[in-house]
């Protein structure tokens, strides 16, 4: 969670830890027989923070983490950064700019041996994340504690989010679910592409109707995915727009 190595930019995310802090973390962790260690860092910060995004990777792999995992800054509405934004007291960078730091960061951390195995995610060999990893793979999970969520296919389900109302249904009975839902054969369908392109595991053209090799390989030509034999993955460009592009396949086999 050390999200950056900028003061500016710590203070403006409400984190109580400072650069040294984050670095101070690592050592403890390596000290303390941690033989796996992950950095999770944020970009696409606002322009007036003036935070320096490949200072940022440099600091990163000087601290030789196992794994590192990229989110870029998302907006929701009923946040103190959604209602800024809704009322023009921030901006954000330019979309050129979040493809820009997110594509640069793919590049070095590749360099340095991290391979990307999905969106947000990259790992030296041997580290990828197992836990998240089922998540991608559609395998079943069970969640515990308030506000935690289980999938048993082709059922969703989550529990209370009040501690409190979590508590009394936990110690009773019952169990302190607040809702389900079942997912259709249509919404299988677009989870399963969406979750098989976020990651290198990709999806099959076999399970794609003939009606999409064109779309697919008008994707392969503007650089948006790569066909191995098969199989069809994105590229970091892909990944960039692949809610789209799986919204285009979504359509095609008739969402």
């Amino acid at each position: 969670g050390i999200q950056t190595f900028h003061a500016p930019s710590l203070r403006w995310m409400g984190r109580l830890h400072g650069a040294e802090g984050a670095r101070d973390a690592v050592r403890i962790g390596r000290e303390a027989g941690f033989a796996n260690l992950s950095v999770d860092l944020i970009f696409g910060l606002p322009d007036h923070l003036g935070r320096d995004w490949e200072g940022d990777l440099d600091h990163t792999l000087s601290l030789d983490p196992d794994h590192v995992s990229l989110y870029g800054l998302s907006v929701e509405s009923a946040t103190p950064l959604g209602r800024a934004v809704a009322e023009d007291r921030e901006t954000l960078p330019s979309e050129g700019r979040y493809e820009q730091e997110y594509l640069l960061a793919v590049d070095r951390l590749a360099e340095a041996g991290y391979a990307a195995y999905e969106v947000s995610n990259f790992a030296r060999p041997g580290f990828a994340s197992r836990h998240n990893s089922a998540y991608w793979s559609g395998e079943p999970y069970v969640g515990l504690g308030n506000g935690a969520h289980s999938y048993r296919h082709p059922v969703r389900r989550w529990n209370l989010r009040d501690w409190d109302a979590y508590r009394a249904g936990a110690g009773g009975l019952g169990l302190p679910v607040d809702g389900e839902e079942e997912l259709d054969l249509a919404e299988v369908r677009l989870e399963r592409i969406w979750l098989g392109l976020r990651t290198r595991r990709g999806i099959s053209l076999q399970d794609l109707p003939v009606s999409a090799t064109d779309r697919v390989r008008s994707w392969e030509e503007n650089a948006l995915a790569v066909v191995e034999g098969n199989v069809v993955r994105l590229t970091p460009m892909g990944w960039l727009v692949m809610d789209r592009l799986t919204v285009e396949l979504d359509e095609i086999m008739g969402g």
